[in-house]
């Protein structure tokens, strides 16, 4: 019981009203400075990962490439041939549906009797190349450095 008439004869502890106001503006005012850091910093994150997903497929691509001659005729070609585990999901898009494809530059082939024909993924070539050259993102956002992710 001593110990009860002890704190009792302090009087009333706790904080006071400009206390608290002082603790939280200090905590509004911090805040509004690492909210802004925090979102910068996950726009960085996922362009790094963006880039990282863009290089492996161009590698798997390239891969693909030099194993049979031709490039693969959709993305899941690379996944079915086991060149990529599966397919990433775009960092932006949130889903794996979305990437854009680019299919291969006009090539000048050389037929049969020494004539130049042109050959294009829309036509019939005179060689199978593919229709999957490069791949982008299928976000229509701008990155940090002012380069759309569809342009990567």
């Amino acid at each position: 019981m001593d110990l009860v008439n002890r704190i009792k004869q302090k009087g009333p502890r706790g904080f006071t009203l400009i206390e608290l106001m002082i603790v939280v503006s200090i905590i509004g005012i911090m805040a509004s400075i690492a909210v802004p850091n925090y979102q910068k910093s996950v726009i960085r994150a996922r362009e790094a990962v963006l880039s990282d997903i863009i290089y492996t497929f161009r590698k798997a691509i390239d891969e693909y490439y030099a194993d049979t001659g031709k490039y693969p005729d959709a993305l899941s070609d690379l996944v079915d041939k086991g060149y990529l585990r599966g397919l990433p999901t775009d960092p932006f898009t949130k889903k794996n549906d979305t990437w854009v494809t680019v299919a291969p530059p006009v090539v000048l082939t050389e037929a049969v009797q020494g004539e130049s024909v042109l050959s294009t993924a829309g036509t019939t070539p005179v060689l199978e190349t593919g229709n999957v050259y490069d791949v982008h993102s299928g976000s229509n956002l701008v990155g940090s450095n002012g380069t759309p992710y569809n342009e990567w």
